[in-house]
């Protein structure tokens, strides 16, 4: 073979080896963030890539029938169970953790950490837990007037 077919043939060669790298590093590991909104009420997960684009979101209405039962920590590790299958489909090995309560909560429903417990043993990689609860600082004013509710 001359040297310029040889230049014909290495591009080619290349471009389909740098491609099979990139799937590699793709199957190797893919991070994802988990949104989780708990209130007294409901739970939500909504898992997202790094960029921010929707892998898949349960809620406590979609995994059980009864309203009284959707924060229930047995019903999270459901949850847990439907978001893990659908990131181990899209190769997630690693996790960031989002939890937020409802506004001016001192702390997050009874489901939050019952879905970071069921990921992990799961085996997903836990790489942070973040709270991004709402702390309104003053803010507007809180209803029931100047003396305040009364029974």
């Amino acid at each position: 073979m001359t040297e310029r077919s040889k230049q014909i043939q290495e591009p080619g060669t290349e471009k389909s080896s740098a491609h099979e790298k990139i799937k590699n590093r793709e199957k190797e590991k893919a991070e994802a963030v988990i949104n989780i909104y708990t209130s007294f009420n409901n739970t939500i997960v909504h898992a997202t890539d790094m960029s921010g684009r929707t892998l898949s979101k349960v809620s406590g209405g979609m995994v059980t029938k009864h309203g009284r039962l959707k924060a229930n920590p047995t019903i999270a590790m459901f949850i847990a169970k439907r978001i893990s299958e659908e990131l181990k489909e899209k190769g997630v090995d690693a996790l960031y953790f989002r939890i937020r309560a409802k506004t001016r909560n001192p702390a997050p429903g009874p489901g939050a950490n019952a879905i970071v417990k069921s990921l992990s043993r799961e085996g997903f990689k836990i790489l942070n837990i973040l709270d991004t609860t709402r702390h309104p600082r003053g803010g507007p004013k809180k209803k029931g007037g100047r003396r305040g509710r009364r029974p």
